[in-house]
């Protein structure tokens, strides 16, 4: 049952936060003194590395658990620990579904899943995705997220109506994160989300990934505030930064609401 009075209270809390030029200058220094320590590569989802930080992973369960998505493609694969949170996210919504309708769960039975997408997917990765006990969720695509012929493979494996989110977290130069939106934002369901991680560096000192292409000027968030423009379908869930104001994805959670 809803508490509408704890959800009002909620808003009033987050609307402040908006209008908090201190806490906010605050987080970005916190994220900015974190990031030189690698605190993000501390964490473990499953047994596999997810290079989240735990902020970010509560906002992907809130936004899997309202959406109720019926597949999550990625490009960005890494060690596989945020495979791992979707597949695992999707199990809990099969187990959710079969307590609500009162009938025995059968894991086999699910069409949910995750497409993960990688143009080097290392071998020893591999092997620990497809060894863990989330691995019949998980569909393992090698190649460039950009590339028309891996584009290709990810539609096909998109069932027709399905309920579809969107993570976005491999190269993070503008004009990849600009190309992966063109190609992967019009799967996303009315109601549901494409989020663009890393938006964050545009906040960051100039060079402060300087063994990285991307920089202040070109990065996630130059790309998004650009696709926006012609893409009026989408809207910022500015919600969701204000309530975790420590995040990789400022501006980075798009919603279609079109």
């Amino acid at each position: 049952m809803r508490n509408v009075e704890f959800e009002q209270e909620r808003e009033h809390r987050l609307q402040s936060y908006r209008e908090d030029d201190s806490f906010a200058a605050l987080s970005r220094h916190w994220l900015q003194a974190s990031m030189e320590r690698k605190y993000v590569y501390n964490f473990d989802w499953m047994g596999r590395p997810i290079i989240q930080y735990p902020q970010d992973m509560v906002a992907v369960q809130e936004l899997v658990w309202r959406v109720r998505p019926d597949v999550i493609i990625e490009t960005g694969i890494a060690h596989g620990g945020s495979l791992v949170l979707s597949a695992s996210l999707l199990a809990l919504l099969d187990m959710a579904d079969a307590i609500a309708e009162k009938r025995t769960l059968d894991p086999a039975a699910s069409s949910r899943r995750v497409i993960g997408v990688d143009i080097d997917i290392r071998k020893h990765n591999r092997e620990a995705i497809e060894a863990h006990p989330m691995a019949s969720r998980i569909h393992l695509l090698q190649g460039s997220s950009v590339d028309a012929s891996t584009i290709d493979q990810v539609r096909a494996l998109v069932p027709s109506g399905a309920k579809v989110m969107v993570f976005l977290d491999s190269m993070h130069t503008h004009a990849h994160v600009l190309q992966e939106l063109q190609a992967y934002a019009s799967l996303v369901s009315v109601g549901s989300y494409c989020v663009v991680f890393d938006t964050f560096v545009e906040d960051m000192p100039p060079h402060f990934f300087p063994d990285r292409p991307w920089d202040v000027g070109d990065n996630p968030m130059t790309a998004v505030q650009q696709w926006l423009q012609d893409h009026p379908e989408f809207e910022i869930d500015f919600t969701m930064q204000s309530k975790l104001m420590v995040t990789v994805a400022p501006s980075g959670f798009l919603r279609r609401i079109d």
